[in-house]
């Protein structure tokens, strides 16, 4: 298999579309690899997911460059893409970019960032210093307290412009792909005929040239999941019922022999 970087990425759109995913961990991030996912994201929604928080807001840097590190020693063609937590970026523009080369140090190929035309001088600060950018607009869940929860975006014409401008703002600021979360269908295929760089989505529709899906959501391992989610396994019961097995076994003396 090819190691995926950010020529190849952008090599894709219109010809291959690119299913991708989040890992937070080496063991995960590993067997992800080798089923040939494109894109790793270690996400900041490793909060929700693998640190027992309600939101992304309370991870921090050290939390990141440790989840960057463990993926990005475990894959071998996979981009890793590592997530700019909440307050890594919102700092000031210097500090925000010793966050993104620590992050870099740490293993990974890209950095992701949420927000649109505000955010997009420091693209090009990154960019132009060697950092590829992965953008992130629509409903952005470092947002989550301004939204008053985790809302579909753009649903009304002014709201999609806005969408739209930011789409093409992060664009023009020089990313290499960008992010569109949970925002009507109809407007992510306008964002994705609209740029020449390749669209994400999550929760936006088939039209976009790649997906995200988070790890523990696609592997059936959350109990609740948003309604755009297709499990491709039920993990939850089958790793529930080995550590019951082993308990049961254990406790009747069957285990060990």
């Amino acid at each position: 298999m090819k190691k995926w970087n950010v020529a190849s990425v952008r090599s894709a759109k219109g010809v291959e579309r690119l299913g991708c995913c989040t890992a937070y961990d080496s063991c995960f991030a590993r067997l992800a690899d080798e089923a040939g996912v494109p894109i790793i994201l270690v996400g900041d929604s490793q909060g929700m997911n693998a640190l027992g928080y309600d939101t992304t807001l309370p991870v921090n840097m050290s939390d990141t460059l440790a989840a960057v590190g463990a993926v990005s020693r475990s894959v071998k063609n996979a981009m890793v893409v590592g997530d700019m937590p909440f307050g890594s970026y919102q700092c000031g523009d210097d500090e925000a970019m010793e966050n993104a080369v620590a992050i870099i140090k740490a293993g990974a190929d890209a950095v992701k960032l949420e927000g649109g035309a505000s955010v997009c001088n420091l693209i090009k600060r990154m960019t132009t210093a060697g950092i590829p950018v992965l953008a992130h607009v629509g409903m952005t869940p470092q947002s989550v307290n301004e939204y008053g929860g985790f809302k579909k975006q753009g649903k009304t014409r002014e709201a999609a412009e806005r969408v739209l401008g930011d789409a093409k703002a992060v664009e023009a600021a020089g990313a290499f792909a960008v992010t569109l979360e949970c925002i009507p269908s109809e407007l992510a295929a306008e964002i994705t005929a609209a740029l020449k760089i390749v669209t994400v989505g999550i929760g936006a529709g088939p039209v976009c040239d790649a997906q995200w899906l988070v790890m523990h959501d696609l592997l059936g391992l959350n109990e609740h999941t948003p309604s755009f989610v297709k499990k491709y396994a039920d993990l939850a019961s089958v790793v529930r019922s080995a550590f019951s097995a082993y308990v049961n076994e254990v406790k009747k003396g069957e285990f060990p022999r």
